[in-house]
């Protein structure tokens, strides 16, 4: 019998675990207890305020929930009889299953052994062919060096996928074309590998263009039960990183269905299989037919659409199997439908870089079928250490398009402000609009296609949100000129420079806009923007929401200030609007430097490369606003810079023209070159 659990995880996954053992208590009246191992900054994170009790690891950046020998000292420590480590670090370790089992600790998951037969994505594949499971072609083992590797990579045939051993969560892979991408990313994929997984092997696969990403849900009870509980649509993803997840499939009939779990039933009995796992296929509609891809011997991410159409509970059944509990009656039937929504701190606009920082308001979704699980609260950090989530957004429903609406609900109620971040929740709204979601045609290479071409980027109401930042950037330039008056009247000699009217210029994912802007009363203004005008009210309802007028229509808005920008949610709709600032490159997001190209001096083209940040194990590029001249580099590699933070100033070449408009500091707009970005805003009621 369990009594002291360790959770070596941390944010929504330890929560995960921690709202499953409190039930379990509330059930059983046992006292099992719960231990947070966390890092350093992490001492108030939820997660920690939750659990029982809580072991401090060390700084983030010494990586302690990968290091063996920190997580040991610390389970000795807390005298823990039991860890569950939930997905990401060490979920698929096989070498730290082997020192809890050593430690005379209950490893809550698979034993060691059959984590490397399975969870190994070279050894899966090699036990799915012994098995009779369809695999694409691939590397038939792991590739050592560059040379093995294009000699692999010329007998496949391109496209293909480099893809780490041992990776998760979207990382670890790059899409290759051509024997010259193979040689650009071999060593960067390796190493990224490394610093995020603890190992640099590496393997290549075919990649399969138009399929669906279908998997399984398994759970064992290593005395030979296995309950294949349902198939999961992972097909909505954004280069290898899924967003939307759904039960059952769109696109699977009952007897696909059936075929498929039985594949994967039939993986999980060859090695004895025990805990909580997860059997990858990709789909090919046109020809019905299935390729395995990995086993991920964890819970997943998305197992929550497996909980709901299932009724069950995946975290009480992993604690029960690790006490001797076996898995008795028939395997529960899927019910109605589910779908689930990574709710993630990153900027779609600046090619989804990682936008950490304080969550500043929260306010979640309630009502019907709507579940969230989330591992922050209001005023909670979410640090660049580690991962982006903020919050699962779940609906169910009978149906699959009843799903759909309560989803889109359920997104649109959800209001989140990060200090100097972002989040995804208008790039969600838009997906969960596109019929390709809403008739489940869209396939893995969907969302990168259409951002090759420009698409998925909203314009819904920025002409009102560009005037929403102009107010909110004239009431800012009023308070300081208030502050100015009262700090020079108080040492006698006050100064008043208040101008009737201001002037900005503001951009908009890379386009300017001239905007004048003029107070006619308290919370009514005059607004023209690129030679239209519109009279305008605010009513302020907080420190972030209000409510904007404009000729006769109401609108929600959302606004944070941090700088020079200014994040605005108009009716869900969330855009970043900036002031211009002449060429300055500022840091997206807390990150450490991992490259800056050119010197002081450099020439550079439009959309070239000019830095090379990492912040949440995910690296981003910063391409330069326009063609011009490096005239100042503000940091070196290896600095740890904040959000915001200048990196370098670029002046404009003579002949920019209208490059010059572009967004300095933003990633690469798929499918925009710099300065083709102009565009008439809508603006409803202009005079």
């Amino acid at each position: 019998m369990l009594s002291r659990v360790a959770v070596v995880n941390r944010g929504e996954a330890a929560m995960r675990l921690i709202h499953a053992v409190h039930e379990l208590n509330a059930r059983s009246g046992r006292t099992v207890e719960t231990v947070a191992l966390h890092t350093e900054g992490e001492r108030t994170a939820m997660f920690v305020r939750e659990a029982d009790h809580a072991v401090n690891l060390g700084p983030a950046s010494a990586r302690p929930y990968l290091d063996h020998a920190v997580l040991e000292r610390a389970l000795v420590a807390c005298g823990a009889d039991a860890v569950w480590v939930g997905w990401g670090f060490v979920a698929e370790d096989a070498a730290f299953a082997d020192l809890v089992e050593r430690l005379g600790i209950t490893f809550i998951g698979p034993t060691g052994e059959a984590m490397r037969r399975l969870g190994d994505k070279i050894g899966a594949k090699l036990l799915a062919e012994e098995a009779g499971v369809p695999v694409a072609a691939w590397s038939d083992g792991p590739v050592r060096d560059l040379a093995e590797a294009t000699e692999h990579a010329r007998r496949i045939g391109y496209p293909l996928m480099l893809k780490a051993a041992a990776g998760g969560g979207g990382r670890g892979i790059r899409v290759l074309t051509s024997d010259a991408d193979l040689a650009a990313v071999f060593d960067r994929t390796k190493e990224e590998a490394r610093r995020a997984f603890g190992s640099d092997v590496v393997f290549l696969e075919r990649l399969v263009t138009g399929a669906r990403h279908i998997e399984v849900q398994l759970i064992a009870d290593g005395q030979g039960g296995v309950w294949p509980l349902g198939v999961r649509d992972c097909s909505v993803q954004r280069r290898n990183q899924k967003l939307i997840e759904e039960s059952s499939s769109p696109v699977l009939d009952a007897e696909q269905a059936r075929l498929v779990k039985d594949a994967a039933a039939r993986l999980a009995l060859a090695v004895g299989y025990r805990g909580a796992g997860t059997a990858e296929f990709l789909y090919q509609p046109a020809e019905r037919t299935f390729a395995f891809l990995e086993v991920n011997t964890r819970l997943q991410v998305e197992h929550p659409v497996t909980e709901l159409v299932t009724d069950s509970d995946l975290v009480a059944l992993q604690l029960s199997i690790a006490e001797g509990g076996r898995l008795t009656g028939p395997v529960p039937e899927e019910t109605g439908h589910a779908v689930e929504a990574r709710l993630n701190a990153e900027d779609p606009d600046r090619d989804f870089a990682p936008a950490p920082g304080r969550i500043a308001l929260l306010r979640l979704p309630a009502g019907p079928g709507v579940r969230v699980d989330i591992g922050v609260t209001e005023d909670d950090v979410i640090p660049s250490d580690f991962d982006s989530m903020i919050a699962k957004i779940i609906a169910y429903a009978p149906t699959r398009e009843q799903a759909l609406a309560r989803l889109e609900r359920a997104l649109t109620d959800t209001t989140v402000v990060v200090e100097g971040g972002t989040t995804n929740k208008a790039f969600l709204l838009e997906l969960l609009g596109r019929p390709e979601i809403r008739d489940g045609g869209a396939d893995t290479g969907w969302i990168d296609r259409q951002r090759t071409v420009g698409a998925l980027g909203t314009h819904r109401h920025a002409g009102v949100a560009v005037v929403t930042a102009a107010i909110d950037a004239y009431e800012s330039a009023e308070r300081i000129e208030r502050l100015r008056f009262l700090t020079t009247a108080h040492g006698g000699r006050p100064e008043a420079r208040h101008e009737v009217g201001r002037t900005f210029d503001l951009k908009l994912r890379g386009a300017a806009h001239r905007v004048e802007i003029a107070q006619l009363a308290p919370g009514l203004y005059r607004v023209t923007l690129d030679g239209r005008t519109v009279d305008a009210t605010i009513e302020r309802l907080g420190a972030y929401v209000g409510r904007l007028g404009i000729a006769g229509r109401s609108y929600r808005v959302v606004t944070a200030s941090h700088g020079t920008e200014h994040q605005v949610e108009i009716d869900g709709s969330v855009h970043r609007v900036t002031q211009d600032e002449g060429g300055v490159v500022r840091s997206p997001a807390p990150a450490l430097v991992v490259s800056l190209p050119h010197a002081p001096g450099d020439e550079v083209a439009a959309g070239e490369p000019i830095a090379v940040l990492e912040s949440m194990k995910m690296e981003t590029v910063l391409h330069a606003p326009f063609a011009g001249l490096v005239r100042e580099v503000l940091v070196a590699a290896n600095d740890q810079v904040n959000a915001g933070q200048p990196l370098l100033r670029v002046e404009p070449a003579a002949d920019a023209g209208a490059d010059a408009g572009a967004d300095a500091g933003a990633g690469a707009i798929p499918g925009a070159e710099a300065g083709s970005l102009a565009l008439r805003l809508e603006l409803p009621g202009a005079l």
